[in-house]
């Protein structure tokens, strides 16, 4: 229940699908800026599926390459994770990868009905989707465990084969393990060192505004969420190491920035964001002051308490339903056409939701753009790929880097290269008429839009607007306590730090509940006016917190 004041709450009403402004077409095909360690996922996948599919070509035996490849895409996974804690999430991903494809082969084993297979699919999706999502995996998410698990459905099988099968996969999942950590012998702190140079960049930015003018607010709330990740970053590895102190202290310096931006030079921190490239020495900042000593203390605190799994998958439920109904009503409809490869429908359903009913329409034309503009990739590359086995593989390695290069850029882009990669892939074992794949993947990329944004549409998420109420809830009872450990005094050692972890979490739930629910039709309208009052007051906090040393930090918090 929540504790706003009545005249807080905004009367309940239906947000219309009316407006084209929820359904937006203008910048959705828009390129953006490459990720900063774009050749990362690409190499890695490159090499992660080479070593299987030139061995499975050596011995004459491609037809395998689907198992070793349910293994060796395990590689795209966890790459902005510091190693420690990428160890542990590459095998999570290799044991999930492997879990979905015993399910779908021990299914393709005991029945043939195309039907069933469908439904089959569609649970596995909801379910991988689910998981994806409440664990906050990181791309690419679902979409490649659906994409190996939806096409095993659909693979000849008998009950033996299958540990044969799996043996396979499990063997290339273990050598993508081993390529994803490869990179931590020779910088072992890349990924802290990037994420704290993103949270400097994010800092700059908004210090650039001065803190005032129409787009501060967005550039505060980017900055924070960015100094959030820099500190799951660093204090989700277990030990502190003389680096990682360093880095600490500039992720202080970020927030010095938010909390002061007309007196912070966001030059300066570009330049120490620019210094964390490469292996160099990372720099030391030398006007913390006193305050490094209190915001430095982690031990305390290493990182904000998260939500046990079984709370977060909770409000998971409408997005589990839409995956479940729109995968299975895709891969129907895909049968019911007579189209001989359902779950690429059933693959283009999932591949669309997101966290809202907005975010999965942009996916949607994104998703059919990209298979469309693949389709003809393939029919350029088809010649090519029939001059023999060899040449297959090695166009199929050249579009897996090419998806990994590209679809940070834009998803559709991406898409470009992954539908041609898929459609090649159906070829390992053996030629397939290039009209009729072609005709088909059409078919299904449209058919699995439709119906899974119709899905999308029908099955609403009308709790949206009352996880924001929660969440406004959160970041009050964070704010408050806070507050108090300042008024304290002189609090107990790392309590300071405690308050301020938690309330950075909660004022980042926040703004990422707030977007998700603005995205959503048929709930009631957002408390605007109390969701500004409130990231306002949780960001004056963390600012006292930052400048608790300084003459006006009780003043801040009780303005």
């Amino acid at each position: 229940m929540s504790t706003t004041t009545p005249h807080a709450r905004r009367p309940r009403r239906p947000r219309p699908p009316s407006g084209a402004r929820r359904l937006p077409l203008a910048g959705v095909l828009r390129l953006g800026r490459p990720s900063d360690i774009w050749f990362k996922p690409a190499l890695s996948v490159v090499a992660s599926v080479a070593p299987p599919n030139l061995l499975l070509l050596a011995l004459g035996r491609l037809d395998l390459a689907m198992y070793t490849m349910a293994g060796s895409l395990c590689a795209l996974y966890a790459h902005h994770r510091p190693y420690a804690a990428r160890a542990r999430v590459l095998a999570g991903v290799v044991l999930g990868m492997l879990a979905g494809l015993a399910a779908s082969l021990t299914a393709a084993s005991l029945t043939t009905n195309p039907v069933l297979l469908v439904a089959v699919g569609a649970l596995l999706a909801a379910v991988q989707k689910v998981l994806c999502d409440a664990t906050r995996i990181g791309p690419p998410g679902h979409v490649v465990l659906c994409f190996v698990s939806s096409a095993s459905l659909f693979v000849p099988q008998t009950p033996g084969e299958v540990p044969g099968h799996l043996a396979l996969g499990a063997a290339a999942g273990v050598w993508a393990w081993i390529v994803g950590m490869a990179p931590g012998l020779f910088r072992p702190h890349g990924p802290e060192r990037r994420a704290t140079a993103h949270a400097l960049h994010a800092a700059a930015a908004y210090a650039g505004t001065g803190g005032v003018g129409a787009g501060s607010a967005r550039a505060r709330a980017a900055a924070a969420a960015a100094v959030h990740g820099a500190w799951q970053s660093l204090l989700s590895t277990g030990a502190r190491s003389a680096p990682r102190r360093a880095l600490e202290r500039l992720v202080v310096r970020a927030e010095v920035a938010i909390a002061a931006p007309a007196d912070t030079e966001p030059e300066r921190l570009r330049d120490w964001a620019r210094a964390l490239r490469g292996t160099g020495p990372v720099p030391h900042p030398d006007d913390l002051g006193e305050a490094a000593g209190e915001l430095l203390g982690v031990e305390t605190e290493l990182a904000v308490g998260q939500r046990p799994l079984s709370h977060r998958l909770g409000p998971l439920a409408p997005i589990a339903l839409r995956v479940a109904l729109g995968c299975s009503l895709a891969g129907w409809a895909s049968l019911s056409l007579g189209v001989g490869r359902p779950y690429w429908a059933l693959v283009t359903a999932a591949s669309l939701y997101q966290t809202n009913v907005t975010l999965t329409w942009s996916r949607g034309v994104q998703r059919v753009v990209g298979n469309l503009v693949g389709v003809l990739v393939f029919a350029a590359l088809v010649p090519l790929a029939h001059l023999g086995q060899a040449a297959l593989v090695l166009i199929c390695l050249a579009l897996n880097f090419g998806a990994e290069a590209l679809i940070g850029r834009n998803y559709w882009l991406g898409s470009v290269c992954v539908t041609p990669m898929a459609l090649l892939i159906t070829e390992f074992a053996h030629l397939q008429r290039p009209g009729e794949l072609m005709t088909d993947r059409v078919v299904d990329t449209v058919v699995g839009a439709l119906v899974g944004f119709a899905a999308a549409v029908a099955v609403t998420n009308r709790r949206a607007g009352d996880r924001v109420e929660g969440a406004l809830d959160a970041v009050e009872r964070a704010d408050e306590r806070a507050a108090r450990v300042l008024r304290s005094g002189r609090p107990a050692p790392g309590a300071l730090e405690a308050a301020r972890r938690e309330l950075v979490g909660a004022v980042v739930e926040l703004r990422a509940t707030a977007d998700a629910a603005a995205g959503e039709w048929w709930q009631r309208a957002l408390p605007e006016e109390r969701l500004m009052r409130v990231e306002r007051s949780g960001h004056r906090t963390l600012a006292a917190t930052v400048r608790r040393q300084g003459p006006h930090s009780v003043e801040d918090v009780q303005a």
